[in-house]
Formats: structure tokens, sequence, C-alpha cells
């Protein structure tokens, strides 16, 4: 059974095939809220993984971070809220009317569908890029000014963001490495119980669970150390 901790985590699906997607899903699904589908996935398997994964009871986090021209952005927006994920993202650079074309689009297509509307997240700079924390913050303004209450950053950003956009803001830090992983590629990374104590709502994690020799028992590790830094806060 799921605790609050496990609400918390993201797992990063970054693997080929849906068979392998659903057996790490079926793997981990106790202590994960969210099973995240990336380009390399969705490109593969499409629709069709993101309504198995549903039907299978995981909560969806779709993550294509659309950036394009605000009508094209509204018609993905829509198309996201029709599949029923729970969260999706876009580009904070895509300016304003982007942003708002997608929170406007997916509220009212679920509306219209009798679901659920998915939590928009504006992705402020990926967390393999070198940044300031001043920017970080003024890309997540732009996006709350335009509706959306999501916000994606590094670890390292969230007790500002936190600060700057109060308690409803949703932030979520991918870029987290428990003390037993390596960093690989990413240049701004906490672990999970810093991230929760830093402000942050949900952290994504990757490879860390993927390449475990027992994906189960690193997830329940992370869960258990976020749950941690909640009764510490």
């Amino acid at each position: 059974m799921q605790g609050d901790g496990s609400r918390r985590l993201m797992l990063a699906l970054d693997v080929p095939t849906m068979e392998e997607a659903l057996d790490l899903a079926d793997a981990t699904g106790d202590y994960v809220g969210y099973m995240k589908v990336g380009l390399r996935l969705f490109t593969s398997e499409g629709p069709e993984l993101v309504r198995a994964l549903k039907d299978a009871g995981h909560g969806i986090f779709l993550d294509l971070k659309f950036h394009d021209i605000p009508n094209t952005v509204a018609d993905a927006s829509r198309a996201a809220a029709a599949l029923g994920v729970d969260f999706f993202t876009v580009h904070t650079p895509g300016g304003s009317k982007m942003l708002k074309a997608a929170y406007e689009a997916s509220e009212d297509e679920a509306a219209k569908r009798g679901l659920t509307p998915p939590t928009v997240l504006a992705v402020t700079v990926l967390t393999s890029l070198p940044s300031t924390t001043e920017e970080v913050v003024a890309r997540a303004r732009s996006a709350w000014d335009a509706g959306v209450r999501g916000i994606v950053s590094s670890p390292k950003e969230a007790r500002a963001l936190r600060d700057a956009l109060g308690p409803d803001a949703v932030i979520v830090t991918p870029g987290i490495r428990p003390s037993w992983a390596a960093a690989n590629d990413q240049s701004r990374v906490a672990t999970p119980k810093d991230a929760i104590e830093a402000g942050a709502n949900h952290i994504v994690v990757g490879r860390p669970i993927r390449n475990a020799d027992n994906p189960r028992e690193a997830a329940k590790a992370i869960v258990e150390e976020m749950e941690l830094a909640e009764v510490t806060e």
C-alpha cells in the first residue's frame, strides 16, 4: 500500500519497449506514484503504452516538453488530457501565450470528458544545463502568470521557487541521485531527502531504480528516505 512518500516518487521509464516498461512499472508500482513516459518510449510505443499503464492502475507523467506555436501546443495538450494523464510538460521558453494555451486547452478537454484536469508542468531549465536561480525563478513566474501551477526545476532551486510561488505551486524535481548512485549527465543534483526538505512535491528518479539489481528495493529505499525528510521538515 502506498504511503505519502510513494505518491511523491515519479519513475522515469526510459526503456525502449512497452514490455520492459510494463515489467518495470509492475515491479516498482507499490512504491511509485507516477510512471514518467518520455520522448524515447512514447515515440516507440505511443498512446497505447499510456493506456496500458493506466489500465494497470498507474499514475502517468507524460514528459514530452511541448514547445511550438500556441495553437499546436493547445492541440497537443488536448490530446494529453484526453489520454487521462496526470501530468504533462511544456517548455517555458515557448512564451506566455503558449503556456496559457496549454493550460486552457487541457482544462477544457478534461472538462468535456469528465476527467480530472492534468497538472501542466512548466520546464524551467534542463538539469543537464548550467543556470542561475534567478533565471529559473523568472521562468517559473512567467508560467505562473499564464495560469500554469506546476514547475519543473532542479532541486537546487526548489526552495527559492517555494518561497517565490507559495504553497500552491506543484514543484517537480529531476536530477535526484541517492548517495549510492552516480550523477551521470545531471549537473545540478540532490538526494531525495534534500529535495523534499527544499520544498519539492515530487521527485523524478530514473537510472538509480532502472539499473538497480532489485528495482523494487531501490524504489522502496528512496521512498523511505523521503519519508524521513518529511518527519524532520
